[in-house]
């Protein structure tokens, strides 16, 4: 028999019905109607950032105090903050400017894990499964990164300083120049939505083939479904213990292709 692939997907799709284990369903109340209508994804992203408030607002506060963090639970976000700063922003972006952004580099590290996290929940999906969410992050990001260099060097110093320096005869750079150029600033935006593009498909892609292979159990009918169904089980189990790597490496790559972006930005060729 073969699997419905696209059947599959809308187990990975956003809508506006969280669907539950034994057939259960809630469909979530649209307080704005057609207007804007409220998705799985919108609950599952109010979800994370309700999440980080809740885990560091009382670590901040308890680092504001002279406290320090006691617990392997607190011990371990501060291990993980740590490591952005020092492992990830700083040999990025430099020391000296490192600090500035690392509060957006956190927010954006955590928010893409939580993300991915709840995402391995069977009946949530991954809201970093949606382009939307990740064209938003990569356009954040965008926006950080010409924010920065602009603020650096001005606008068009800014624009001038992405096309490298070319040591050669005035007659000859100037026409490298205006060739350059353009394809210096078309880089910066492929740049970006290959951001959002490879959070879009590494996220989209496990849950789809974890979809599929659970799919494998309700497919077999009679003594077939009795070796089935074990067999894709403890598939399903083993990648989801992949998904959950993927989970930290992807919210890594991403907060790590932001930071080198903003280094890129603030300290130009």
């Amino acid at each position: 028999m073969e699997v419905d692939v696209a059947k599959a997907a809308q187990h990975v799709a956003d809508t506006e019905v969280f669907d539950f284990p034994f057939g259960l369903e809630w469909e979530i109340p649209q307080v704005f109607g057609e207007f804007f209508p409220i998705t799985k994804f919108m609950v599952l992203e109010l979800a994370a950032a309700l999440l980080m408030v809740a885990i560091f607002v009382p670590l901040a506060r308890r680092i504001r105090d002279g406290r320090p963090p006691r617990g392997r639970f607190w011990n371990m976000f501060e291990m993980v903050l740590l490591f952005i700063r020092d492992e990830m922003a700083r040999p990025a972006i430099g020391r000296r400017d490192a600090d500035r952004f690392l509060p957006y580099l956190w927010t954006a590290f955590f928010f893409v894990l939580f993300c991915n996290l709840l995402g391995l929940l069977p009946w949530a999906g991954s809201p970093t499964g949606a382009l939307a969410v990740t064209a938003t992050l990569a356009a954040m990001t965008f926006f950080a990164v010409v924010g920065a260099g602009m603020f650096r060097y001005g606008a068009v110093k800014f624009v001038i300083g992405l096309v490298p320096h070319m040591d050669l005869p005035l007659a000859m750079a100037i026409p490298l120049y205006f060739i350059i150029l353009p394809i210096e600033i078309l880089s910066l935006f492929i740049k970006h939505s290959i951001l959002a593009i490879r959070l879009l498909a590494n996220m989209f892609a496990g849950h789809l083939v974890l979809a599929v292979i659970l799919g494998f159990t309700v497919m077999f009918g009679g003594w077939a479904w009795y070796g089935v169904a074990p067999v894709s089980v403890l598939a399903a189990a083993a990648l989801c213990f992949l998904e959950l790597l993927v989970a930290f490496l992807q919210a890594y790559i991403f907060a790590f292709l932001s930071a080198l972006f903003i280094g890129m930005a603030v300290h130009q060729h």
